[in-house]
């Protein structure tokens, strides 16, 4: 491990390992109340040292996901909730997540997400995971087309920022940083998909919008829609220099989502909430945003 340390000290590993869990927790790899294997085999999977385990760690713990206690090891304590009114396949005795209704959008012969988030972290996550069963021949979509609004650039976000001084740019930038990874990630792993014959036509189109996120947004195919509001917390955050500073924030892959289904009857709740959210997505989109 000594040499991994010197490879991955100060880096941005930490950030992968963390993305990692954050998506496994979100997905149901490791259940509410599961514990993380240990850090020794965290360290052995991801080839990283345990000081970058620990650092991710403590980032999880910060934000609400994980309970660690020394000698018992990390249990989880919160994972990704979807409170549905619609019977579903992918509805499991743990609850509904996710990634099962995302695998489910992706089986079908044209899939379109459109998407509404304050960063792209978590869609990064689960399309990553799509395109590994696309390479796998588990899922043969035709068509991919996906439009992101992410918040503009030059906006004064309220969160995430140092709770004490609002002025101060430091966790703005990283959110713009973390968020850019995520989208040059998303943008990569689609175009390969294209580039490689898998799919026939990719369509990735990001825009930024002169809006503040108040509300995660997602809209399968037409005819789901998940929603949930963000909500406010204020916790630690380590920067990427190791200060550890006080900051408001909200926690993405935290919020609750409300899942809604689109039914024969157009003047159904379900029908009537996707029609909605898909109408104000699309003006928004041509109204008021901006290409990347």
């Amino acid at each position: 491990m000594d040499g991994q340390q010197s490879t991955d000290g100060g880096g941005r590993e930490f950030q992968r390992v963390s993305d990692e869990l954050r998506a496994r927790m979100t997905d149901g790899t490791y259940a509410r109340g599961s514990f993380l294997p240990s850090q020794r085999d965290l360290a052995e999977e991801f080839g990283v040292s345990r000081d970058t385990v620990q650092r991710a760690l403590r980032e999880l713990v910060s934000e609400g996901w994980i309970e660690s206690r020394q000698g018992s090891g990390s249990r989880v304590i919160k994972t990704q909730r979807i409170q549905s009114s619609t019977p579903k396949a992918s509805r499991t005795p743990r609850g509904m997540t996710l990634g099962p209704l995302i695998s489910e959008a992706f089986e079908q012969p044209e899939v379109t997400l459109d998407v509404y988030t304050l960063t792209s972290e978590s869609l990064d996550a689960h399309i990553r995971l799509q395109a590994e069963r696309i390479h796998g021949r588990l899922i043969t979509p035709e068509r991919i087309a996906l439009r992101m609004l992410l918040p503009d650039k030059s906006l004064p976000l309220p969160y995430p920022r140092v709770s004490d001084d609002k002025d101060d740019p430091r966790l703005g930038q990283r959110l713009h940083a973390i968020t850019q990874r995520h989208t040059d990630s998303l943008r990569g792993l689609l175009k390969d998909l294209k580039t490689e014959k898998l799919v026939d036509d990719v369509d990735v189109q990001i825009r930024h919008v002169p809006l503040i996120p108040a509300f995660k947004l997602y809209l399968l195919n037409g005819v789901e829609v998940l929603h949930g509001m963000y909500e406010v917390i204020e916790r630690q955050m380590e920067l990427d220099s190791g200060e550890v500073v006080s900051a408001l924030d909200v926690l993405g892959l935290g919020t609750v989502l409300t899942h809604h289904v689109k039914d024969a009857d157009p003047d159904s709740p379900g029908s009537v909430f996707v029609d909605s959210m898909q109408a104000w997505f699309d003006s928004v989109w041509d109204r008021l945003a901006v290409p990347e």
